[in-house]
């Protein structure tokens, strides 16, 4: 595979199905985030120790890719002449987001009750999980942006939205493992 095509030097790329577009496409600036994002969790995946977590990241850089694969179709070309899928790949499914839901509920089950909003930081590891959290957010805006022009499938939305949920309660976690001070937000006058 060559990294290079030079098809890309007049600001335009190709969607699945052969579509060019601007590279500042809407559809690309969503895929773009989710790589984004994709990335960010590779960094946290990096700095856990624990091999469960490990397994848990990697699974969902992998659900990650799927996702921004299937959205990168040009939703007017996602089948073949023959009526088949253009992209032949696995898709998620309800367990992904129920295999997120588990995880977030086995981490929150070693943790103290929330109480208040937490200031991200106090350690520089917790720090990496909330950047990866808001960039999750970031990316189910311009998801459901995306959604209201050109629908998505529902379960691509609900699985963002349960991942910046999981993403929240690992980096709490990773506050107590690392024995980080959380912050409450306490607003001031």
């Amino acid at each position: 595979m060559k990294i290079y095509t030079k098809k890309g030097d007049k600001g335009t790329t190709q969607l699945i199905g052969g579509t060019r577009v601007p590279k500042h496409h809407f559809r690309i600036e969503v895929y773009g985030t989710l790589d984004e994002l994709l990335s960010h969790v590779g960094l946290v995946r990096d700095i856990v120790t624990d091999e469960t977590l490990k397994k848990e990241l990697i699974t969902i850089q992998n659900n990650l890719f799927t996702i921004g694969s299937f959205i990168a179709v040009d939703p007017e070309k996602e089948k073949l002449a023959n009526g088949q899928p253009r992209l032949d790949i696995p898709d998620i499914t309800h367990k992904d987001i129920e295999d997120l839901e588990k995880a977030i509920d086995r981490m929150n089950a070693e943790l103290p009750p929330l109480q208040a909003f937490i200031l991200p930081g106090g350690h520089m590891y917790v720090s990496f999980c909330h950047l990866a959290r808001v960039i999750c957010r970031k990316a189910e805006r311009k998801m459901t942006a995306l959604h209201e022009q050109s629908p998505l499938k529902p379960l691509y939305l609900q699985y963002i939205n349960r991942l910046s949920d999981y993403l929240f309660v690992l980096a709490r976690k990773l506050s107590k493992d690392l024995q980080a001070e959380e912050i409450p937000w306490k607003p001031e006058r």
